[in-house]
């Protein structure tokens, strides 16, 4: 591995760990030369092509993944491993699919059921741009998907169970 500030091409590695439940190999370096340290990840590569909406295809690519994911929790206290957790976890479904070529929309739609329950200002800033609100009834509409969805998670809700007790 070639060290990123002095470019030389011997590195040692000096700690490996699982993350991610074993889905991510996270290894410490240390440059023989110039002795700084830096972090490297190796994931699974999937060999998936995205069909874009105008019907395009395109190779599966992580990092332009995790690029939209944090733009969308940009300023959000989501830690930087909760995200890589998200984009991991949405690999899993796309590889328990056994397609090879993945709409864009399922992606989309795998991301914004993970962002729902991570956070709502993430959720509907990935929302605005993967769905093009075209109007503010559209993102109005989108706020009020997700305090419903929101309202029906809530620890506070008392069950069905719990209301017929009242009841008795």
């Amino acid at each position: 591995m070639r060290c990123p500030f002095c470019h030389h091409q011997e590195t040692d590695v000096i700690d490996t760990r699982k993350i991610n439940d074993g889905e991510t190999i996270r290894r410490r370096r240390k440059c023989r030369v110039c002795t700084r340290r830096f972090t490297t990840y190796e994931h699974v590569e999937l060999s998936l092509a995205v069909v874009k909406k105008n019907g395009e295809r395109e190779p599966y690519n992580r990092e332009k993944l995790m690029a939209g994911v944090r733009v969308a929790c940009y300023r959000r206290t989501i830690p930087a491993q909760q995200i890589e957790q998200l984009v991991s976890d949405v690999e899993v479904a796309l590889m328990s699919q056994g397609e090879q070529e993945i709409p864009s929309s399922v992606i989309g739609d795998e991301v914004l059921t993970r962002l729902r329950d991570l956070d709502a200002v993430a959720y509907i800033r990935f929302a605005s741009v993967y769905r093009s609100f075209a109007d503010i009834e559209r993102l109005r509409e989108a706020v009020e998907e997700i305090l419903a969805h929101d309202h029906d998670t809530s620890p506070n809700k008392p069950d069905s169970e719990g209301e017929r007790s009242k009841d008795a």
